[in-house]
């Protein structure tokens, strides 16, 4: 068994065939975790989850580039990345009764990005929307799902600022450094790695210095598809190419890989 703790199967890159997708990841003993970036997808998340009587779930919440309107379109990592955002003012109230839903898992993706957005003004409603996230988790008692690039300190100083309200979760797609990733385990977080570990190794020290315990897989998909299947769209079902370099990197079978980071995540969320 395997678990995809962070994939956007509720993306309109899969609105015509999310059904196949996620039936070949439950046959092939994948659970996953559809993330919500804004409120319409989280909205989709939910209703797609309660589809499945289990191995479905849904996070909840407004990615900080969906704060602002904005136009992507570039390569990274040697992948198109291309979209549109109308900018979302986060309203409490509309999480918060999707966070009430049972197979709502978490609250997020949320959190900061300086990689896309980086004037000042911005920054500043970033961390307030951020902070907004971290109480409605607290008040739901649910976990955070966090998107944080190019701005772990800053992230890092919200969360201990609010370490009294803070019910610790995952630190999705970990792109710090290892000073990073010690101060967030000391506050007890988890920490996803996707198809990135698989062409790129300049995380292997981080991975191999982070307990197993604290690690879960992601597809992120269907963005960032591991080696083999580069330049394609990324589904749930690719996560093995991920757990089998995580074996190798961290010098255990396969075997070990899956038993505990599908242990992980139940823990982490909740199930």
């Amino acid at each position: 068994m395997l678990f995809d703790a962070h994939t956007h199967v509720n993306f309109n890159a899969f609105k015509n065939d999310w059904r196949e997708v996620i039936d070949k990841a439950l046959k092939n003993n994948i659970w996953l975790v559809n993330v919500g970036s804004q409120s319409t997808t989280s909205k989709r998340a939910v209703e797609i989850a309660q589809n499945y009587e289990k191995g479905v779930y849904a996070a909840v919440g407004l990615h900080p580039a969906h704060l602002f309107e904005t136009e992507v379109d570039r390569l990274e990592a040697g992948e198109k990345i291309q979209y549109k955002t109308r900018g979302e003012d986060f309203d409490k109230n509309y999480y918060l009764e999707l966070a009430k839903n049972e197979k709502v898992v978490a609250i997020g993706e949320c959190g900061l990005d300086y990689y896309r957005i980086k004037d000042e003004k911005s920054k500043i409603k970033q961390k307030e929307v951020f902070i907004k996230h971290i109480k409605l988790a607290n008040e739901i008692d649910k976990p955070l799902m966090i998107h944080c690039r190019q701005a772990f300190d800053d992230s890092i100083e919200i969360l201990k600022s609010e370490v009294q309200n803070l019910k610790p979760g995952v630190i999705h797609f970990f792109t710090g450094t290892l000073d990073d990733a010690k101060k967030l385990l000391a506050m007890g977080f988890y920490f996803t790695f996707g198809g990135l570990i698989t062409f790129n190794r300049d995380f292997d020290e981080i991975i191999r210095y982070i307990p197993l315990e604290k690690i879960l897989l992601e597809t992120d998909a269907p963005y960032v598809a591991p080696a083999s299947y580069r330049g394609q769209r990324n589904e749930p079902a690719h996560i093995i190419e991920t757990a089998k370099k995580l074996a190798e990197i961290k010098g255990l079978s396969l075997e070990k890989i899956s038993e505990q980071t599908v242990k992980n995540s139940l823990l982490a969320f909740g199930l």
